[in-house]
């Protein structure tokens, strides 16, 4: 059984069990969170898509940990100008488990 949840501005396909790093959210480590717009779930009978949203389908997590991922470089350059900008970049992140699928 898998679900597609879409949470960040991102989609997912996530199972019972799963660890995924989504985008940060505002939860405290430990807490439990609940992502709502399920847009597919899957089932022994098939799968069951939305229309944007699967109705009265939810998943549950826990969230085990907030960091930043590897930092990213970004150098801007213009030949012959003696333009150069450099820029770094880490992204937050929130490590969550996937517990239930609620469908």
């Amino acid at each position: 059984m898998y679900a597609v949840i879409e949470t960040g501005g991102k989609q997912y396909k996530v199972q019972e069990g799963d660890v995924v790093f989504i985008e940060k959210l505002t939860a405290d480590e430990g807490a439990a969170v609940t992502f709502d717009k399920v847009l597919a779930v899957s089932k022994e009978g098939g799968v069951s898509f939305g229309s944007p949203l699967v109705a009265n389908a939810t998943v549950s997590g826990k969230v085990l940990s907030h960091g930043k991922d590897k930092k990213i470089i970004i150098f801007k350059y213009k030949p012959k100008k003696g333009y150069r900008k450099k820029q770094g970049h880490r992204q937050p992140y929130t490590k969550v488990q996937i517990e239930k699928i609620n469908a």
